[in-house]
């Protein structure tokens, strides 16, 4: 049984279209949308509408953890399309759906899929074909193996669309279960896991994430989010930890053989 993991898709249809060459089934483990390239300003939603120096600015607010710098100039910057009389709401959605059509059209069957922070999971059901399977707080078979799933990430001060709180996220873990393989979008709470050497920060991981690999011993705990980890794999409790890697970036998919 072959299976291929990616995260963190970021808007590569294309290398996406290929991800599952050779592979029983392809899995996803969410952020499909591009907002903001920290690599190249000049993709994503933000700079196509508010231009490159913009983006530039808040990169830098973001990297340097200014962030009610990089809010204000949030606010100063959709204060100036509102008072065009276009919804800032009805821009961004319909930036996201035209994503969305593309990636969705671009996986192959099967695919199991979880939704990553910066999704929209109320638009995933008029994306989504029958090939592909969306999961979040539940598990299914693959090969003999029992996958789980848990989408979205934490509450932070980006605020990105699909955080939840700790509770939340805690009994979607739980309702789970033990399982062979740990699908999630963040990582679970382990600081080397959790730092991004680019961003310079820490990014959050769940400590109840981390409370089910000790407890439950999965196989493997698979994640992404930390697009530039410290460190991309460990092993805890005699799990496989494992960042399956910024897919925008490297267009490899993680190989996952038994």
């Amino acid at each position: 049984m072959r299976v291929h993991v990616v995260s963190d898709v970021h808007g590569n249809s294309r290398d996406l279209a290929a991800a599952g060459a050779g592979a029983d089934a392809l899995v996803c483990l969410g952020d499909l949308v591009l907002f903001l390239d920290y690599a190249d300003h000049s993709r994503g939603i933000f700079p196509d509408l508010f231009g490159v120096a913009n983006a530039d600015a808040l990169v830098e607010l973001r990297t340097a953890r200014r962030f009610e710098e990089a809010r204000a100039l949030g606010r100063e910057l959709w204060g100036e399309l509102d008072r065009t009389g276009v919804s800032r709401e009805s821009v961004i959605e319909g930036a996201v759906r035209r994503q969305y059509a593309e990636l969705f059209d671009a996986f192959p069957t099967p695919t199991y899929a979880t939704y990553g922070n910066v999704d929209i999971p109320r638009l995933w059901p008029e994306y989504a074909g029958p090939g592909t399977t969306v999961l979040d707080g539940q598990r299914v078979e693959i090969g003999g193996r029992v996958f789980g799933f848990v989408g979205g990430g934490l509450t932070t001060p980006m605020r990105t669309p699909y955080e939840i709180s700790d509770e939340e996220y805690a009994a979607k873990i739980e309702a789970v279960g033990a399982v062979d393989v740990l699908c999630t979008h963040i990582p679970p709470d382990v600081p080397e896991l959790c730092y991004d050497t680019v961003a310079r920060r820490f990014e959050r991981g769940s400590a109840a994430l981390l409370h089910a690999i000790r407890t439950t011993r999965p196989r493997y705990s698979l994640f992404g989010h930390v697009h530039q980890p410290l460190v991309r794999r460990a092993r805890i409790e005699g799990t496989e930890c494992v960042n399956v890697g910024h897919f925008n970036a490297t267009g490899t998919p993680y190989v996952l053989e038994w």
